[in-house]
């Protein structure tokens, strides 16, 4: 892919982008390198307070930045406002809670003082998606420079000006040069960059195949990588719900950032005894939402971010449809210029199709009619994916069964799924390892030394 801002709204490229040459890229990595061996000594303090310069800059062009993610992505400009407030207030909470987060844990041992001391490990490369081109950033670069870490930032090649406007923020919040660079280049430059010996480990957020090769670069080279992958959630409902609150929870998750994101509700498993009521009204509120110009206030959801995620999830949709999926409403592209997909509902899922074994990363719902709570489990668990979940009961019973048994990194009961900075995130199964946010962000790339110096 070219590394270019298309408006997705219309199809108009709006400027394209040379990718760095193999030399340039060498400069950047060792600028990173000698960055480094300077930014690790600086303190807490004086960390945290470019974190809030930052912070406040992101508050104060907030409009400007929102309207970069506008053009390259499609997301409404009011989902881009209260991304870029996300950042925000992650910047803030790193700034304030990192050093307490990252202090020695001692340990009672006879005649010793013995402790961990986390330092942190140099170079990070960030291999990061565009759905949430600030947030997915900042909520790896805010709790990596606290700890110390320079970031080198391979983001997604549709977003380059989102990319540089982070670099252009944190330079002028005041991070020296070379703490937090963009890398603009293609695909196959990863894993030359994952490979060498100044970076110091990964981190991804995307695809499973991208995911499986990048872990594969980072684990031949032994190198710290944490992944966040794709995901098909689950979205079970139960006859004690309440069933107004569990319709309008399901559709703004699965229509949220146009329904592109890892952690969307997607497939919709409900009790047998309130299908019925829950496909009414679900495909009554999918089809009433307003779809049009991202930038309108009164839009609801824009287009898809790239002409080849239309035809993908098209694809999808179609090849389910063929093998026996139901179509409750929409179905097919808009005839209209940009990447517009209608919200869509399937059900009568066939095994093996598309939408039974894949993610679908557009606003397509997928229902399930489940017998009971074995069922739902059944049903939920039936994927190769374990991001996330959430269970809409007043059950205690069933409340305790879907945490402890539905395979997730992550399960709510009545609420849909968020990153949240306060909260640990991350997946199972093939939706990857480790974790972000909360005590395991600063944590998470790190060297956790064991210190033991004998005597009182």
């Amino acid at each position: 892919m070219a590394i270019a801002s298309i408006n997705p709204a219309t199809g108009e490229q709006i400027r394209t982008f040379d990718a760095l040459t193999d030399e340039q890229v060498d400069q950047k990595l060792q600028l990173a390198a000698d960055a480094f061996r300077e930014y690790r000594s600086t303190t807490y303090a004086q960390r945290g307070e470019l974190l809030r310069r930052a912070a406040k800059i992101l508050e104060d062009e907030a409009e400007q930045l929102g309207r970069i993610a506008v053009l390259e992505m499609g997301k409404t400009f009011i989902s881009a406002l209260a991304e870029i407030g996300k950042c925000t207030k992650g910047c803030r909470y790193y700034a304030e809670h990192a050093e307490q987060i990252l202090a020695d844990v001692t340990y009672e041992v006879p005649d010793a003082r013995v402790f961990t001391r986390y330092e942190p490990l140099g170079p990070v490369l960030a291999i990061m998606p565009w759905n949430f081109p600030y947030w997915q950033v900042f909520r790896f670069a805010a709790p990596a420079l606290m700890a110390g870490n320079v970031g080198l930032l391979k983001h997604a090649s549709n977003v380059p000006q989102c990319a540089l406007a982070i670099e252009d923020v944190l330079r002028r919040a005041g991070y020296a040069e070379g703490v937090f660079q963009t890398l603009l280049v293609g695909s196959p430059a990863i894993e030359g960059i994952i490979s060498d010996d100044r970076v110091r480990a990964v981190t991804l957020t995307g695809s499973e195949p991208a995911g499986r090769q990048v872990a594969a670069t980072a684990g031949s080279m032994v190198k710290t990588s944490v992944l966040e992958l794709g995901g098909s959630d689950a979205f079970i409902v139960m006859p004690s719900a309440d069933l107004d609150d569990a319709v309008t929870n399901a559709v703004t998750s699965r229509t949220l950032n146009n329904g592109q994101s890892c952690i969307n509700a997607k497939r919709f498993i409900v009790h047998e005894q309130i299908a019925d009521e829950f496909e009414r009204c679900m495909v009554e509120k999918l089809e009433a939402l307003r779809i049009g110009d991202p930038m309108d206030s009164d839009t609801e959801m824009g287009p898809l971010a790239t002409s080849e995620g239309l035809v993908i999830i098209d694809q999808q949709v179609r090849d389910s449809i063929a093998a026996g999926a139901r179509v409750l409403t929409g179905g097919k592209p808009l005839p209209s210029p940009g990447n517009y997909y209608p919200p869509t509902m399937l059900t009568d899922i066939p095994k093996g199709s598309p939408a039974h074994r894949e993610e679908l990363f557009g606003p397509v719902a997928l229902l399930w009619r489940a017998r009971d709570a074995d069922d739902a489990i059944r049903i939920a668990n039936d994927s190769t994916f374990g991001l996330g979940g959430s269970a809409w009961t007043q059950d205690r019973a069933e409340q305790e069964r879907f945490v402890n048994e539905v395979e997730t990194g992550m399960m709510y009961i009545n609420k849909f799924i968020e990153s949240t900075v306060e909260v640990p995130f991350g997946g199972a199964k093939n939706s990857g390892y480790g974790r972000e946010l909360a005590q395991f962000g600063p944590r998470s790339f790190v060297n956790a030394k064991t210190v033991w110096i004998a005597g009182r």
